[in-house]
């Protein structure tokens, strides 16, 4: 089964990339790796957070709206997500419950297409 380890950045994993970002790396690419190595990861990307805010579009029947910043304010923002392969649920929670990072991490089952 695929899920996505949906991952936030929060107040203190910025305060530690604003520390020390090579050692910050260094956990996270080992982290990643490490799914690697297990044959779990499939693919994931990060999302720009530092210099550029998003915008966000809103459709809805009485129009779209446009607004600079995230869809949902406060402390976490959306980092970034990894899909891994795995047999069960309970598998991709320790997974993510594994990253040595202090990221909040959602953890969603991915719809296989037909």
């Amino acid at each position: 089964m695929k899920y996505a380890l949906v991952i936030f950045e929060t107040d203190e994993s910025r305060r530690r990339i604003r520390t020390d970002r090579a050692a910050y790396r260094k956990e996270y690419e080992g982290w990643i790796g490490g799914l690697a190595a297990a044959g779990k990861l499939v693919g994931g990307d990060a999302l720009e957070t530092e210099d550029t805010a998003p915008a966000t579009v809103r459709t809805t029947a009485d129009g779209t709206t446009v607004t600079e910043g995230p869809a949902h304010a406060g402390e976490e923002t959306l980092g970034g997500w990894f899909v891994v392969e795995v047999a069960d649920r309970a598998e991709a929670v320790e997974l993510a419950r594994s990253l040595p990072t202090p990221e909040t991490v959602e953890v969603r089952p991915l719809l296989e297409s037909a």
